[in-house]
């Protein structure tokens, strides 16, 4: 069964289990995936913008990555527009996978979400 010219983008890398969970997710059910490796491309600050204004930045930022500590974050007191920079320059600090599918948005492992974009 396909689900027509519905396509997912899924931000993340091969290393991160819930990343790879969202692409085996979406392949089972015939979506269309563009894979973006955060590894070889960082995410730009406009689409780390459109996570940041449905979730806010707090839910972006993976706290226990080693990155987030090794870089001074947990002492940080920025604002959103400076973490958005941050989080482009160094995406081993943010939380994955990102997936949108248009306008629907998710952080994180989330299959009930998946399931309504795509129907199942």
């Amino acid at each position: 069964m396909s689900t027509g010219g519905l396509q997912v983008q899924v931000f993340g890398t091969r290393a991160c289990a819930d990343t790879r969970k969202a692409l085996r997710f979406f392949a089972e059910r015939r979506v269309r995936t563009h894979f973006v490796d955060l590894k070889k491309r960082a995410a730009s600050p406009g689409e780390l913008r459109r996570f940041v204004h449905r979730f806010g930045w707090e839910a972006l930022v993976d706290r226990n990555a080693k990155r987030f500590r090794s870089l001074g974050l947990h002492t940080a007191l920025y604002g959103p527009e400076r973490w958005v920079e941050i989080l482009a320059e160094e995406p081993a600090v943010l939380r994955t996978p990102l997936a949108r599918c248009g306008p629907k948005l998710s952080i994180g492992y989330a299959p009930d979400a998946w399931s309504e974009w795509v129907g199942r």
